[in-house]
């Protein structure tokens, strides 16, 4: 069990202090109700990890960089770097700790990129990162100089690899819960800044999701919305018969269009779209830290334009809007 005293104090001081009546219980039945196998090893992993201090720690470059290799003898690196593979797969990064290179799955960076010159600032803001991973864009967040910024991710193996980093970065104003929205207080309306970035398509119902986006912020705050499109007209939308990208669980992948329009359809203002890309094999990869299969594995060998099951290959758009 991990103790979030610190983040519970600190929104008291917030609008967000209506959490405090209900988090903690919220928090001690996701470790209690539904418990990892694997959890105590991962604690015990974290437990084992060497006693350092970095000399200093920079969270506004794409591989977020906690200490150098000079801050740690040979022996402790090679002992730590053994430890942070035990916590495989990496999925979201790159960071480098005392020197190791964590080459994780995604290129988190470059989607960090593509929406930090488009978003509002985050300096001073109270930011929730919805689907936050392991909390690569959390730090970045941070750096940005957010006031406080809560990750969610209901994964534990995510919020032990954050436990990890944070075990040496130590800093108050990133905090993982290990909760989805689903289980977040109703309509809190407390944060300035809301992220979901990757998680629309895995929701069985988005207009839902949409909605439980808006309940999190104030009015005039700000959503970043991330997710998988397809080239098309108003009222298009993908709904897979099976798999996508041999992913189980991708319900709706609307155009562009069909998203503005259900963004409006939930009363959000300003909506706008700020970028599409297509996922290439080189922002999602296998690599030593994340050796399963990877993007590459899921497109049609023939035919990179297409998944293995057919279905347009990944393209991914960023939206913005404004809660009213």
């Amino acid at each position: 069990m991990i103790d979030y005293t610190g983040l519970y104090q600190k929104i008291e001081q917030t609008p967000l202090a209506p959490w405090f009546q209900i988090l903690p219980s919220k928090v001690a039945r996701a470790f209690n109700d539904s418990p990892h196998g694997d959890w105590p090893r991962w604690e015990s992993i974290i437990e084992q990890m060497p006693q350092l201090t970095p000399s200093s720690v920079d969270l506004n470059t794409g591989t977020v960089r906690i200490g150098n290799a000079t801050d740690c003898d040979p022996l402790d690196r090679e002992n730590l770097e053994k430890l942070l593979r035990q916590l495989h797969p990496w999925r979201k990064g790159p960071y480098s700790v005392f020197g190791i290179h964590i080459d994780t799955e995604w290129r988190s960076d470059w989607k960090w990129e593509r929406l930090r010159d488009h978003i509002r600032p985050l300096k001073g803001r109270l930011v929730l990162d919805v689907g936050c991973g392991n909390g690569y864009h959390c730090w970045r967040m941070a750096g940005a100089g957010a006031q406080l910024v809560v990750g969610i991710d209901p994964y534990l193996l995510f919020i032990a690899q954050f436990r990890a980093l944070q075990r040496f970065v130590r800093d108050d104003r990133v905090h993982l819960l290990p909760l989805g929205i689903e289980a977040l207080p109703q309509n809190p309306g407390g944060f300035d800044s809301v992220f979901s970035m990757g998680v629309l398509y895995h929701r069985r119902s988005p207009i839902d999701h949409l909605m439980e986006l808006r309940s999190c912020l104030r009015s005039g705050g700000e959503l970043i919305l991330e997710t998988l499109v397809i080239e098309g007209k108003t009222g298009e939308v993908l709904v897979p018969e099976g798999r996508y990208a041999k992913m189980r669980n991708v319900w709706f992948i609307p155009s562009c269009p069909t998203l503005e329009l259900w963004l409006k359809r939930c009363s959000f203002k300003d909506v706008r779209l700020v970028n599409v890309c297509e996922t290439t094999t080189e922002e999602q990869r296998s690599t030593g830290w994340m050796t399963y299969e990877s993007l590459p594995d899921y497109l049609d060998p023939k035919d990179r334009r297409l998944t293995v099951e057919g279905l347009p290959a990944p393209r991914r758009a960023i939206f913005l809007a404004t809660c009213p």
